[in-house]
């Protein structure tokens, strides 16, 4: 119990509380945004900037190529606050470079697509806007835990949830459909202008470091990738449930079942996004990995424990808050709370792990081969079992890409540190 003791206060040390609870209120406005929005415009017209904005939701993670995620971990091994300033301004500009070309791609490719609905081509291009100051704020949140401001990373979260909120209401009250799109696109924006003064940037840099090469593009290029990927997981379930089914019911009642499961992952990434920096500068002191590597599993699998035990008893009595005719799918809740306790022992520690030896490559082939599998098990199982099938395979390749995590963290890990003996 000192062992954990001991890791629940080094997270509240580094402001993990305000990560957590930051983390909260933000999924708490961004349902009252989208609340608002679905009382202020009609749903013919909410549907259609929807579907365009899911489409920009898939190529946010990858703006910058990356450049987001080389910078928090390649940051994270820089020994001065002059290098990391210098790696900030040269991220800053080919960002948004490379963002720019995104954006007229996107415009270029949709002007050729003909779209179910004659108004997505416009939202689309409208949307795709979102790319630049996504970029920018998280770079300047990737800069603020660098500097162990993670008070500062926490506050970014919650202003510009707040700020989701009030330009939704504002901007949808007046102007409908077209200003919910403005509000998506403003939010993140003036979020980076408030704390771009946050960050202490010094815009007199000194010689690009050398860590900047192929492997710093490469890594944020296949970090990114693996975010994909990884939503594609979460989507594909329900894509093939209504294909393979032809049932729109068994769709909404496996999206509710699921709700509180996938919910719970905020927990495991609260943990991960506090500590991220904290490890990675320590990734080659042995000991200090594997005491985190101990910490970290030891409380995670108590959490899992108890959360698979209550599901088993209680898991009814939770599902039928959200509506009383999901009982009879008390089995499909405890699958995927049993999948869930995968990616809390296992995959959301190794993932992040390997992400910080540099090994972001591999995530997106555990990520990939999964998806892969996921497909095939489902044509197969969804048929037989319904949203059980569908639950199964998920869970099961929870634990799987976990596992896989696990042994790709270890096997590299021994293989990078035979390197600096």
């Amino acid at each position: 119990m000192k062992l954990i003791k001991n890791y629940i206060l080094d997270f509240l040390n580094r402001s993990g509380s305000h990560v957590f609870v930051a983390t909260l209120c933000s999924r708490l406005f961004s349902f009252l945004a989208a609340y608002f929005a679905l009382k202020l415009i009609p749903n013919k017209e909410l549907g259609v900037v929807l579907f365009a904005y899911n489409i920009v939701l898939f190529i946010i993670p990858i703006s910058g190529l990356g450049l987001h995620q080389s910078f928090i971990r390649y940051g994270a091994l820089l020994k001065t606050d002059t290098e990391k300033n210098s790696l900030f301004l040269y991220v800053l500009k080919k960002g948004i470079l490379v963002s720019c070309i995104m954006i007229l791609l996107i415009a270029l490719v949709s002007i050729f697509i003909n779209f179910q609905f004659k108004e997505t081509k416009m939202y689309l291009i409208l949307l795709s806007l979102i790319i630049i100051p996504s970029f920018l704020l998280e770079i300047i949140k990737a800069k603020l835990r660098l500097d162990y401001k993670n008070k500062q990373f926490a506050y970014t979260e919650i202003i510009q949830s707040v700020l989701l909120v009030l330009l939704v209401v504002l901007l949808s009250f007046f102007f409908k459909e077209m200003g919910y799109a403005l509000a998506l696109v403003l939010a993140p924006l003036m979020t980076t202008f408030i704390f771009l003064k946050k960050i202490n940037l010094n815009l007199k840099p000194i010689k690009t470091a050398t860590i900047v090469d192929f492997n710093f593009w490469k890594y944020g290029f296949f970090a990114s990738l693996s975010n994909v990927v990884t939503q594609l997981l979460f989507v594909i379930d329900i894509l093939l449930i209504g294909y393979l089914l032809s049932n729109t019911e068994m769709v909404t009642n496996y999206r509710y079942i699921s709700l509180i499961p996938f919910s719970l992952l905020f927990l495991p990434r609260v943990f991960m996004a506090t500590d991220f920096v904290a490890f990675t500068e320590n990734i080659f002191n042995k000991d200090y990995i594997y005491k985190y590597i101990k910490s970290y599993m030891l409380l995670f699998t108590i959490l899992s424990v108890v959360m698979v035990v209550f599901s088993f008893f209680f898991g009814s009595k939770i599902i039928a808050l959200l509506d009383p005719n999901f009982t009879k799918y008390a089995d499909t809740f405890l699958i995927l709370m049993i999948g869930i306790a995968g990616i809390f022992v296992l995959r959301g520690l190794f993932g992040n792990l390997l992400s910080s030896i540099g090994k972001a490559h591999i995530n997106y082939y555990i990520a990939t081969i999964a998806l892969i599998i996921n497909i095939a098990s489902n044509y197969y199982l969804i048929p037989k079992l319904g949203i059980k099938g569908a639950a199964i395979t998920s869970a099961v390749l929870m634990w799987l890409t976990g596992i896989l995590s696990f042994i790709c963290f270890f096997y590299s890990y021994n293989k990078e540190l035979s390197k600096t003996i």
